[in-house]
């Protein structure tokens, strides 16, 4: 593989990943609301289940577009890969790995988000143009 197209495989990983994250938190916000998280997070016994909701709630969907942009993210990543590890542990681990309601899925999204942690957002990220702009001298007359 080439050493200057890796950034792709970043895009690609960010627009396959953030989408579903803005999906899955936006749901959780303007559909379902914080009241109904709260009760699934009572019920699946998440300590402080109001405040673990709306955690919840802001890590998928202001997570999601922060992975979408590339902007921060190697630190959304982290919050992003807690909350599919909590998932897996919580929810679907007794449904084992393929089974109807298994954790190959939040598992394949924890590995994306810890993939973006460890590379960040590539070149074609917002990340990359604020570093970019830090990093352009500033000339003086």
């Amino acid at each position: 593989m080439c050493g200057k197209c890796e950034h792709w495989g970043q895009l690609l990983l960010r627009l396959a990943i953030g989408p579903i994250f803005i999906a899955h938190g936006g749901q959780k916000i303007f559909v379902q609301g914080h009241t109904a998280v709260a009760g699934f997070m009572t019920n699946l016994g998440i300590p402080l289940p109001g405040l673990s909701a709306w955690l919840l709630m802001l890590t998928e969907f202001v997570g999601g577009i922060f992975l979408l942009l590339g902007f921060l993210t190697r630190w959304a990543s982290i919050p992003v890969a807690f909350a599919m590890l909590v998932a897996i542990l919580t929810v679907h681990l007794k449904n084992g790995l393929t089974g109807p309601g298994g954790f190959e899925y939040p598992l394949a999204l924890m590995a994306m988000a810890l993939c973006l942690m460890v590379q960040g957002g590539g070149k074609l990220s917002v990340d990359h143009l604020l570093k970019k702009k830090r990093s352009t001298p500033v000339v003086t007359m």
